[in-house]
């Protein structure tokens, strides 16, 4: 067994084999501390979009400001 590089605990050897560090409860915690939205573009793929601002320059009907 490997151990959590956040609080020590067990790290299953199938999950660290797949890369991870940490065990699946700070996994977890870290996972929600993430914000991210999938926006469908026209005529194009999908864009994963975590800075708000581009959002914002992603719509071609918005009003400049």
């Amino acid at each position: 067994m490997y151990q959590c590089v956040r609080c020590g605990d067990d790290v299953e050897d199938k999950r660290h084999d797949l890369g991870y560090t940490t065990c699946l409860w700070c996994g977890e915690e870290q996972a929600r501390q993430y914000k991210h939205t999938i926006v469908p573009m026209n005529k194009s793929n999908y864009i994963v979009v975590t800075d708000v601002a581009l959002l914002g320059k992603l719509n071609p009907k918005r009003v400049a400001d």
